[in-house]
């Protein structure tokens, strides 16, 4: 695409919409920050003072936009918890666009009631299916592991989601498995955002400003996955002072610098600013002497994380980031296994506000790589690489209390995989994806209901492939402290990960896309035999729930879904042949590389959350099933897990809330494994049909049960929290953070060795101490 037919299609996008939707009213639209650090205020209430439908509520950077408002004389205000109020009076005009920058002050006054109201307010007004919108206050909720707060742990209580476990521990969100779950960073495509030490991420929480979860029936705005999104954003370094933090614990150490390149000057100037986080974990040697019951020669995790980011922050609110990553993971399991990857990346993502348009525009160009290795006793090594670039335009215009949203977007993907099955025929692949996709959604609001429809359209350059999506979803506001919503939408991906169901530990996620060594024909779990039109893997999602708010302070959230995956790619687990002339009448199942299977993920999600004050409870059960019809049997893969149950509580006391005390319980009913049948003499006829089996010494080699047909044992788990926070003076902060994980110290099992039958557990009991100095 050349230069000049981008221009005109950003344009026509920029433009031609939003003037053909003008009105005799005008708009008043802008940024809110903190004015101590300049970083946005999300997800904050703004209104004009008397009117009853002018309102709106600022986005993940910042951003609102009040339009269709009748010319004449009104008072913005903005008030909000934690913050003095904020007025300011405007006069509107017809055809006028009033863009602002507005700057809140700390405040010494809480205001629960408010901040109750606004919340309600936003429930009404989206439709919220399968959504958990994340911030770093929320996350400090969780006990500390290890002495840090990380989203890794609070994603383990988000409705829906299952978590295999401490060690190598993947997270299942609603049925799909890791890599139908699309993973966002700054827009920005990751492909791993966990450590094998399954507590922390590659995010740290000191870095956060936002992390949305969708577990299911996402709007058209996202593609490319059939499961799930995560979609995490950064926030600015400090626009107005340097500053930083330091924090070491028993676990790791980590240490974030901030502040600005060219200052603030005063409220609403342009300002640039910088931002550096480090992280490492030295686990594997401090266990050495502090957890030497856990493992005399060390639990065996290391991982590295460091994140960079620049901001240029235009007088109007415009702003462009550059960023950059390296992020690197070690897990030496001695004599089962050793793994090691690393993921390195950087991009730039902007805002921009046209002065003569109402629209706001937002897009992102970035690159990343991510390499993976698997050592596993004597056998061969497995390994994987993904590199991957995507950029895109996004949209964004408010009609009123409406909202329309359109993009674009384009992705390249280059896979090299180095893989054998259980049966040791191996699998090398090269392969190169291009996406290109552009959405359209419009959320509409009519009466007591909201409307989100939208549409998607995914085109697989490399297939040749259009996949037009259709997303649509609504809330019907019964009552105030009623609402009944839904959705449901298309979803297609071209990419798989390749893991073997059998594995003694399942570390290993390689990636491949496009792949083509597909069978002919599917059958599905009815015995119709169907042609395979393409590669591509495809569900629909429909969830339907409800919220309830008891009152002020106690609310209800009940979710119902069903995601039917209609083409599902997996490794061939019985090729037995090479998919070569010679064995042309083999049938595709044992000579095949991958196999194509379908099924469905259904379940249940229930939140009740209890807020007053300094008290915070949160209980949640999902109830789930998930199976696979692979062509001859219907299996429970490796993370059906049926009952899952997490009760969190904390609660703040003391002066200014400076003790902090909290706990999270975790129950987990069994995973399913593939049982032993029994054992024999597997010879190797190194010499041919001329070797000797009576002289030959064999290996001994496992006969398998039935695929997944036995449980592992029930998982739960206790751990427990405290926090200690001195306020030295406004700026210096000093914290000590004292936890517990696995309080009782249950032995929850990890893997079962096939041959001696031995068990080796998850982490047992685990204090941490950690100490932080904010500056």
């Amino acid at each position: 695409m050349t230069p000049t037919v981008l221009q005109r299609l950003v344009l026509v996008c920029a433009l031609v919409l939003p003037l053909s939707l003008l009105a005799q009213t005008g708009t008043v639209r802008g940024f809110v920050y903190d004015e101590s650090t300049g970083e946005p205020s999300i997800f904050t209430p703004v209104s004009l003072w008397g009117t009853t439908n002018h309102g709106a509520q600022t986005d993940v950077n910042g951003y609102f936009s009040i339009s269709k408002v009748p010319p004449g004389h009104y008072t913005l205000r903005i008030v909000y918890l934690g913050f003095d109020t904020l007025q300011k009076e405007l006069d509107i005009k017809a055809n006028q666009i009033i863009t602002d920058q507005l700057y809140l002050k700390k405040g010494s006054i809480q205001m629960d009631v408010v901040e109750v109201t606004a919340e309600q307010q936003k429930a009404k007004e989206n439709v919220r299916v399968g959504i958990t919108k994340l911030t770093p206050k929320q996350i400090e909720r969780l006990p500390a592991v290890g002495g840090q707060a990380d989203l890794a742990q609070y994603m383990q209580v988000v409705p829906g989601v299952v978590f295999t476990g401490d060690q190598g521990g993947q997270l299942y969100i609603r049925g799909g498995s890791p890599v139908q779950n699309k993973v966002l960073m700054d827009g920005m495509v990751l492909y791993n955002p966990f450590h094998s030490i399954g507590l922390f991420s590659v995010f740290d929480n000191d870095i956060i400003r936002n992390a949305d979860i969708l577990t299911g029936a996402f709007n058209a705005e996202y593609g490319g996955r059939i499961s799930s999104v995560m979609d995490i954003t950064t926030r600015d370094g400090n626009k107005t002072r340097l500053g930083g933090k330091v924090s070491a614990s028993t676990f790791a150490a980590k240490a974030l610098l901030e502040g600005p390149l060219k200052k603030q000057t005063a409220p609403g100037k342009g300002s640039s600013s910088f931002l550096l986080n480090f992280k490492h974990s030295y686990l594997d040697q401090s266990s050495k002497s502090l957890y030497t019951y856990a493992d005399s020669n060390g639990i065996p995790f290391a991982f590295t994380d460091l994140y960079g980011k620049v901001s240029l922050n235009a007088a109007n609110g415009s702003k462009v980031n550059f960023f950059g990553f390296n992020f690197s993971d070690a897990a030496r399991y001695r004599g089962v296994s050793d793994l090691s990857w690393n993921n390195w990346g950087a991009g730039t993502n902007f805002v921009l506000v046209p002065s003569g348009s109402a629209v706001l525009i937002e897009g992102v160009f970035a690159l990343s790589n991510y390499d993976v290795e698997l050592l596993e006793g004597n056998l061969p090594p497995r390994s994987s690489a993904i590199s991957n670039f995507n950029a895109g335009l996004n949209f964004k215009y408010f009609l009123g209390k409406n909202e329309i949203r359109y993009g674009i977007d384009v992705t390249g993907v280059n896979t090299d995989l180095s893989y054998f099955n259980s049966l040791g025929y191996e699998l090398q692949l090269q392969k190169v994806s291009t996406e290109l996709a552009g959405y359209l959604n419009y959320k509409l609001r009519a009466g007591d209901w909201v409307f989100d429809p939208g549409i998607r359209f995914q085109y697989y350059a490399t297939l040749a492939v259009m996949s037009p999506e259709p997303r649509f979803g609504f809330k019907w506001n019964i009552t105030d402290r009623f609402r009944f919503k839904g959705a449901a939408g298309m979803y297609t991906q071209n990419l798989i990960a390749t893991n073997n169901d059998r594995d003694v530990v399942n570390l290993f996620y390689g990636f491949i896309t496009a792949p083509d060594d597909l069978p002919k024909t599917m059958t599905l779990a009815n015995g119709e035999v169907r042609d395979i039109q393409d590669p591509l893997q495809r569900a629909n999602h429909v969830v339907g729930g409800f919220e309830f708010d008891l009152n002020s302070k106690t609310s209800i959230n009940l979710e119902g879904y069903l995601k039917d995956f209609d083409q599902v790619t997996n490794l061939n687990r019985e090729k037995l042949y090479n998919d070569t002339p010679e064995f042309i009448n083999k049938p595709d199942e044992l000579k095949k590389d991958f196999i194509v299977e379908s099924g469905k993920a259904y379940g249940a999600d229930m939140l009740v959350k209890y807020e007053d004050k300094g008290l915070y409870l949160w209980m949640v059960y999902s109830l789930n099933f998930v199976d696979r019809f692979d062509g001859k049997r219907t299996y429970n893969p490796i993370w059906d897990r049926r009952h899952n149950i997490n009760l969190v509580a904390s609660y703040s006391f003391g002066k200014h809330d400076s003790w902090k005390v909290n706990a999270r319980w975790n129950y987990g009913s069994g995973f399913p494994f593939t049982q032993n049948q029994g054992f024999y003499e597997r010879l190797p006829f190194t010499g041919g049909i001329g070797s000797d089996i009576n002289s030959a010494n064999g290996d001994l080699a496992v006969i398998y049960g039935p695929l997944n047909g036995g449980r592992l044992t029930d998982y739960h788990r206790l751990d427990l929290g405290v926090n200690k926070t001195w306020k030295l003076d406004e700026h210096q902060v000093l914290e000590a953070d004292l936890s517990v994980t696995n309080a009782y110290d249950r032995q929850n099992i990890f893997y079962r060795d096939r041959i001696t039958g031995t068990e080796v557990y998850q982490l047992p009991v685990l204090p941490s101490l950690g100490v932080t100095y904010t500056f």
